[in-house]
């Protein structure tokens, strides 16, 4: 018997043997597609199909992801990952942690501060013809990154609105073979890699206590997918202490 290729099989979250997953990759066709754009296919549809949103935890299923339509990075990413074993693609999950100014924007002001100083992040690794590469950059929906660009058009780099990027104007986010980020510039602890999902929850969760996860799974999620909405049709929050300069010009525009 065949030993088990831990890159390839399912697991309790890379559940890619249910049936909304067996029936979007067939009706997809991504099985006969060639190798590279299998991955592109997959990471295309991850990447906006399913708008950046937050659900209610990291560590749902990714059919349960596929359902709710949205994800952040963690659930994007098992869905990304469930998707890429499906069709043959080997990949496994890199855990880290990211400060949470990269969200703030997105979370509200009012409760801010009740965030923990670093949030549970990962990204996905997979494995190509020329070796393993490392893909973040489907984190953002198309449509939100480009409000994002639009907004703060006269700088490079960003640390919030749930990106973390030297290179705003033009992050490398589109596939083309090569590895992909959007909130690599956030990053503060490396726990390095996991063969799925499964195993790096086992080991590592997002601690809020009792009484702030009951707030965010029932208010607080709600409230930044409300303002993710808002973010995606051009109308971003105030951030203090985050410099809009292109807001600053309007603002001298008027005054004049």
């Amino acid at each position: 018997m065949a030993p088990t290729d831990s890159y390839l099989t399912a697991t309790r979250l890379l559940d890619f043997d249910s049936p909304s997953i067996s029936n979007l990759v067939r009706d997809r066709g991504w099985h006969d597609l060639a190798r590279v754009d299998r991955i592109g296919a997959v990471y295309d549809f991850v990447r906006n199909v399913i708008a950046f949103g937050y659900n209610r935890v990291d560590d749902i299923p990714a059919s349960a992801v596929l359902t709710d339509g949205y994800g952040q990075c963690n659930t994007k990413g098992t869905l990304l990952m469930a998707l890429l074993r499906s069709v043959g693609i080997r990949c496994r999950l890199h855990g880290f942690t990211i400060h949470k100014a990269l969200q703030r924007g997105v979370v509200p002001e009012l409760v801010y501060p009740l965030a923990p100083s670093e949030i549970l992040h990962s990204w996905v690794e997979v494995e190509t013809e020329e070796g393993w590469i490392n893909l973040e950059g489907f984190i953002l929906d198309a449509p939100f990154l480009q409000s994002l660009q639009k907004e703060f058009s006269e700088t490079e780099s960003l640390c919030g609105y749930g990106a973390g990027t030297d290179c705003l104007s033009a992050p490398p986010v589109s596939w083309n073979g090569g590895s992909t980020y959007i909130q690599k510039t956030g990053i503060v602890r490396d726990f390095g890699t996991f063969d799925a999902p499964d195993d790096f929850y086992l080991k590592y969760s997002q601690n809020f206590g009792f009484a702030r996860d009951f707030l965010y799974r029932h208010v607080i999620r709600h409230w930044m997918n409300a303002r993710v909405r808002r973010i995606r049709r051009g109308m971003l929050p105030k951030v203090p202490g985050l410099s809009r300069p292109n807001h600053s010009h309007e603002e001298n525009n008027r005054a004049a």
